[in-house]
């Protein structure tokens, strides 16, 4: 008897996404790692925390983790 070859996951997006229980995909903001000086307090503040992915890079990023969903 053949098994099928698993499917890896890629160790990039294991490290920056994670699932939330109803099925989203959850990352953090881009764009505040320097030159903050140069951005807008308002950018900063909304930057903050975690964000929802939109349904455009979801497909995407469901392919890099075969297994995670």
């Amino acid at each position: 008897m053949v098994t099928k070859m698993k499917l890896k996951t890629k160790s990039s997006a294991k490290k920056r996404f994670s699932f939330t229980s109803a099925g989203h995909i959850k990352c953090g903001s881009a764009y505040l790692r320097h030159n903050l000086r140069k951005r807008s307090q308002k950018m900063k503040r909304q930057a903050r925390g975690t964000m929802i992915i939109s349904g455009n890079d979801v497909c995407h990023i469901k392919q890099y983790m075969p297994y995670i969903s």
